[in-house]
């Protein structure tokens, strides 16, 4: 099989839009990162599937124990690239805990969080939530549902608290928004001052947990509730110890969440190998998509196994099959949870950066003002849209996927499409981050510093 496929790779040589073939790869030998979550399943259908080995590419996929490990390690090149959380290509980039040049010419998937709290914090919360037809719980559920509860800790001297999984991943501003949302303040940054926790004015502390072990850290008290990725939301329900209850995609439906990263001076001296990787990861996310997500239950079966995500099939089904579970036996359909291919899923739009970046601002990880210029000059420069642009026009050169498959890459693609309205109705404008910012009655306006 793999001897197949390393001839395959000698046969096909691809070509950019120009006619220029794409070289034979610099460093054919990789090691790649990744965190055990279900968004990693590009990279391992890239794998099985041989997309790698049709490339000429010999990758070693290896699990990492956090993300900060992950990034590190991409920094020092001890690892070519990794699975990233989105807001890590920019944090590094503009200096926020590790400075380093990071950019991403491909994001992972769209949507695919949940926020989820414990049996004791839902039994309080549910009373205010109203039932629907079915008599189970309305959603999306509203964080002024949990208000109360926060309120009842704080009256009894203890703190609330909630986990997420790093200070720039999508989780720490999902779960901030949807608490800001419904009138809670999760807390300011100030790193100018040398406050990095996040807790300043703080209704909800957040703090850091690795994915995998948010469920333990939430049964054994320390924390009240968490926003991760899965299979990790409904392993909680598997094991009857807590109750998600909002997904992100009922926060905003198709939010950017995870990437793939390098340095950008790796991209640089290996450009063969970045497109012929990227040409791999496309073939996969498309295989995950294609035929209505026919391909799911396979892939939820190879993501079982211990070297990927090793959390029960079951478990990992849930949610990579068009379902969720919130509290146990209220299975509903969420055929868009998990989106790795359609929509354009896979193109790294500006305004993916710039929510993130309003986002950094918001909470006061950029403690300064920005100009507009500045969010989207730096989104531009993370996010390598036109590095993607020469890897998909490969394969619609060579007739692997047509090109109703991407968008129109003649065009100026800053904003990504098909988005809904975020939970709170506060339009998101990336053409002007800081009147967006100015929007939002809990956190710092655009103009502000701590």
């Amino acid at each position: 099989m793999a001897l197949r496929h390393w001839f395959t790779a000698l046969l096909m040589t691809p070509v950019i839009a120009t006619g220029q073939p794409i070289g034979p790869a610099e460093q054919p030998d990789l090691k790649i990162g990744f965190i055990k979550l279900t968004d990693m399943a590009p990279l391992a259908v890239a794998w099985e599937q041989g997309f790698f080995m049709d490339e000429g590419l010999f990758v070693e996929l290896e699990a990492q124990a956090n993300w900060k490990v992950l990034l590190d390690r991409v920094i020092t090149g001890e690892l070519d690239g990794a699975h990233m959380l989105a807001g890590q290509p920019l944090g590094a980039t503009i200096g926020y805990g590790t400075k380093a040049d990071v950019i991403t010419a491909f994001s992972m998937d769209l949507n695919g969080n949940g926020i989820t709290v414990s049996n004791r914090v839902w039994e309080q919360m549910a009373p205010q939530i109203p039932d629907n037809a079915n008599g189970n719980p309305q959603h999306p559920i509203s964080a002024d549902t949990l208000k109360p509860v926060v309120e009842a800790a704080r009256d009894d001297g203890e703190r609330f608290r909630m986990g997420m999984v790093f200070p720039v991943s999508t989780h720490n501003y999902e779960l901030r928004y949807w608490l800001a949302a419904g009138g809670l303040n999760p807390g300011y940054y100030a790193p100018h001052k040398g406050d990095t926790s996040g807790t300043i004015e703080a209704n909800v502390h957040l703090s850091v947990t690795p994915p995998p072990q948010m469920p333990s850290t939430m049964e054994a008290g320390t924390i009240q509730g968490y926003c991760v990725g899965e299979p990790w939301n409904q392993q909680a329900v598997f094991k009857g110890i807590g109750v998600p209850v909002i997904t992100d995609y009922e926060i905003w439906p198709n939010n950017p969440e995870k990437v793939y990263g390098v340095t950008r001076q790796w991209a640089e001296e290996n450009p063969n190998t970045h497109l012929r990787l990227l040409r791999a990861m496309l073939r996969a996310a498309h295989w995950l998509d294609k035929n209505d997500n026919a391909n799911r239950e396979e892939a939820a079966k190879l993501l079982a196994r211990p070297n990927y995500v090793g959390a029960d099939e079951e478990v990992i089904a849930n949610s990579m099959t068009g379902t969720f579970e919130y509290e146990q036996g209220d299975v509903r359909e969420v055929p868009d949870f998990n989106v790795f291919f359609r929509d354009y899923a896979t193109y790294p739009y500006p305004s993916d950066a710039i929510w993130y970046l309003s986002q950094m601002r918001r909470w006061g990880q950029i403690a300064e003002p920005k100009s507009d210029q500045w969010y989207m000059e730096t989104a531009k420069k993370v996010y390598r849209a036109d590095i993607y642009e020469k890897a998909a026009k490969s394969l619609i050169a060579d007739g692997t996927l047509p090109a109703s498959a991407f968008p129109d890459m003649d065009k100026d693609n800053i904003v990504r499409p098909r988005q809904g309205e975020l939970i709170d109705g506060v339009p998101f404008t990336p053409k002007s981050p800081n009147a967006y910012i100015d929007r939002f009655e809990i956190g710092l306006k655009g103009d502000t510093t701590l």
